[in-house]
């Protein structure tokens, strides 16, 4: 049985060492948080200007000047701190985070990730993706095995407008785990259920065992 929203949440936070500063992208990433536990003092990051990100606040205790960079509603934990956009970014540029976990649209077998805009779709503007593919040291991306047309998300080359080149360093979808390697995708595990064959027959590249 394929992963659900939430077992890949689960599966991504297994891959966060403790200590470490961590920035969780819009939308599937968000989750990760509730997964993480407490004693492994993992501090998250949101590039418009908060490092020390709690968990989604209880209904009726929101408050709307504390957001991440979704817009969603979110806490602080005790020594939380605030900055601009400017210092944000400059932590994250400089490397100073340790791991991004990125939704995607697409990724390629060489570790190209195209999660901003869909031709012909809507499109707001890049937005901080960029920064956070190119400047973080390790890059964690989570999205469904294929598009809700069955297509398929990881390929040989993308198709979509690239985010950024080479960067993804491991893959957690609905079906696997998988690392990008210089000979391409590698699968690291199957989903419950799942087996390598279904692996590679949803993916638009070849899979190395």
């Amino acid at each position: 049985m394929p992963f659900s929203r939430q077992d890949i949440a689960q599966r991504a936070a297994r891959e966060i060492p403790p200590g470490s500063i961590v920035n969780l992208g819009i939308g599937l990433p968000t989750l990760v948080a509730d997964y993480v536990p407490p004693e492994h003092e993992v501090w998250f990051h949101s590039e418009n200007g908060l490092l020390g990100m709690g968990p989604f606040p209880y209904e009726g205790d929101e408050d709307p000047q504390l957001i991440n960079a979704g817009k969603q509603t979110v806490t602080v934990v005790p020594g939380g701190s605030f900055f601009d956009s400017a210092q944000s970014f400059t932590m994250i540029r400089g490397g100073h985070i340790d791991v991004a976990l990125l939704g995607a649209m697409q990724v390629s077998q060489r570790g190209d990730l195209a999660n901003w805009s869909v031709p012909g779709g809507k499109t707001l503007g890049i937005g901080g993706a960029m920064d956070l593919a190119n400047g973080c040291r390790r890059v964690i991306v989570l999205m469904t095995h294929v598009s809700k047309q069955g297509e398929a998300k990881l390929l040989q080359e993308c198709t979509y407008p690239l985010t950024a080149v080479g960067v993804v360093n491991r893959v957690i979808t609905d079906l696997a785990v998988l690392d990008i390697t210089e000979k391409g995708f590698k699968l690291v595990e199957c989903a419950p259920g799942v087996s390598p064959e279904q692996v590679r027959e949803t993916t638009g590249a070849d899979v190395q065992r």
